[in-house]
This record gives C-alpha cells, structure tokens and sequence, in this order.
C-alpha cells in the first residue's frame, strides 16, 4: 500500500478507525474524515503517533448536508491528485425519523445518498487500470425487500427498516456502479463487516459484538488483497464472496436506485 492513496468516510471511530489505522500500518497515505474538526484532527495525530506513518491527513463534512460532500470533494481536488481507494463507511442510526436540512430522511441520506454523491464527485480522480478500488460497507442487516414508496420513511418508519433499507441500497448501487465502471478498470465491490462493538451497534440493538479490530479485515483484505484485484460487483463476509439478498439481484431495482438517487443528489 506503499504511496496509495485512502480516503474513509467515517473513519473517527470504529471500524473506520480501525481500517485506517491498519492501512496506515501498511504504508498507505491515509485521508480521514469526520464530522467533528477538533476529533477528526485528533484522530489524524493518534493514527500518525500509533503507526509511525506521518502520511495522515484529515478532512471535515457532514454527510447529513450534500453541500458538505460537495465542498469535501473540492477539498480533495484541491490538496491530493488522486484517490486509489475509496471506502464509503460512514453510517448512523437513527431510532426516530429526522430530516436532514436538504428534506431526506437522515438514514437515507447519510448512509446512501452522501455516498453515491461522493464516489460520483471523486470519480475523476480514481485512476484507470491502476488497481484503483471503491469499497462500501454495507450489513447483513441489509433489507430482502425494497419499498420505493417509503424509502425515506414516507408511509412509516422505524429504526431497523431505515438502516435495513440503507445497507440494501448501498449493495443495488455497488452492483450497478460495478457494470458503470467496468470499463475504467475500477474495481467496486461491498460487505458486511460482522457484528461489531461500535456505537452503531448500541445504538441499533444494545449488542455487545466482536471487538473493533475484527471488524476492518474484511475491508482490509478487499482494500488490498491481489486476489480479489479483478473482482467487482461482489457482497463480501468473513474476506470470502457470498450472496446478498435476493432481491439485492434485481438489475432493474439498481437502476432505478441509481436514477433516483441521481435526480435526489442533483446530479442529472
């Protein structure tokens, strides 16, 4: 991972952190994000004091406002030339429904919405047939039937459907962003991390899980094992391919997704 550049989302705490600084030890240059100045800035200086790896750097936005993503985007076109690895991990629980300032749902937004909008944005900077890999975490949580109707809480909502929904649309848009970027030779593929002790986890089921470090290996091992270096389009667990959701399949719900989400977004 030597001289690789790795953007996380959500990379503050938990398995993010986790992630980060396992990348960190492996040589990459590492650009961590979160919402928090004062906490992404120390974050950024415990990863470098941990890992010895001075090649940290940190970003600020709330994925809670798509202005943010945007002005993060610029941020990131203006200080790096590139992103190798792009690991879209932020994610929240949200027990009541809360609308974010842009009117989503703040599930739905910051889980998916920031997400789609980012890789988008940073696309130009993912270079071509270079091993170049995007990487979303997503769960075994995620939801084995979709609802455009009430995708933002619309007709009901309740906490579990809301993230279950989320981490189902993070999967229909890896597999449809695979077939998209194909052709670039830009590998995308997601995950279910396992049942880890982070604050999501309290929040969402009042779990105790696995201990953090055990929940970036599968991350790790998609962000830099060789042997899945041509592999795109795919659900991982445990750093081995199985299969999501049935419904996860359906290549017409993917596209419906991504041109909803393209019009949400403001992209088209």
């Amino acid at each position: 991972m030597k001289n690789k550049i790795v953007l996380i989302t959500g990379s503050t705490d938990g398995i993010g952190k986790q992630t980060a600084i396992d990348l960190a030890q492996m040589g990459a240059n590492m650009l961590i994000h979160g919402r928090n100045p004062e906490k992404t800035h120390q974050t950024a200086l415990d990863i470098m004091e941990l890992t010895g790896n001075r090649n940290v750097d940190y970003l600020v936005a709330d994925f809670s406002s798509l202005e943010e993503v945007r002005r993060l985007s610029t941020d990131i076109h203006q200080k790096f030339g590139r992103v190798d690895v792009l690991i879209n991990n932020a994610g929240v629980y949200q027990q009541q429904r809360e609308l974010t300032g842009d009117g989503f749902e703040m599930t739905f937004a910051v889980n998916h919405l920031s997400h789609f909008l980012l890789t988008h944005l940073l696309a130009d900077l993912i270079p071509e047939n270079a091993g170049s890999r995007v990487i979303n975490v997503s769960s075994m949580a995620h939801s084995g039937q979709m609802d455009f109707d009430n995708l933002q809480g619309e007709k009901y909502y309740d906490g579990y459907t809301a993230y279950s929904l989320s981490k189902l649309c993070n999967i229909l848009f890896t597999y449809e962003a695979a077939r998209r970027f194909q052709p670039r030779g830009i590998t995308i593929n997601c995950l279910h991390p396992g049942v880890i002790r982070t604050k999501l986890l309290r929040t969402g089921w009042g779990l105790g899980g696995a201990p953090v470090p055990a929940g970036s290996k599968t991350v790790v091992y998609l962000a830099t094992s060789p042997s899945v270096k041509d592999i795109t389009g795919k659900y991982f667990s445990e750093s081995r391919q199985v299969h999501s959701s049935g419904i996860s399949y359906n290549v017409q719900m993917q596209k419906r997704l991504w041109e909803l989400s393209e019009n949400l977004t403001g992209i088209v």
